[in-house]
């Protein structure tokens, strides 16, 4: 998540936004630091890790993150040449 952050912060975006379902409350404070706001449904005093809240954690492969990353270029839209960039990628 910090990786991603730091790859948003390179665009220079008006505003950066880190939303969670749940979190440690040290990593919460983290972000507070990285993000301009960070939204985090649960906070529980008893969290040791992610996939404990979930029923289905299972770890994403490299081949499922290179064909998600694949499916990620038909939304890539232009932006107005004033915006500095050919293309902005969500």
């Amino acid at each position: 998540m910090r990786a991603a952050v730091a790859a948003v912060r390179e665009k220079q975006p008006a505003r950066t936004l880190v939303a969670v379902p749940v979190a440690a409350r040290d990593t919460y404070e983290q972000f507070q630091t990285l993000a301009d706001e960070i939204v985090c449904v649960q906070m529980p005093k008893d969290f040791r890790g992610v996939g404990q809240w979930y029923e289905d954690f299972t770890q994403t492969t490299d081949d499922e993150v290179r064909e998600l990353l694949a499916k990620t270029a038909q939304f890539r839209h232009p932006v107005p040449a004033e915006a500095g960039a050919s293309y902005f990628d969500f």
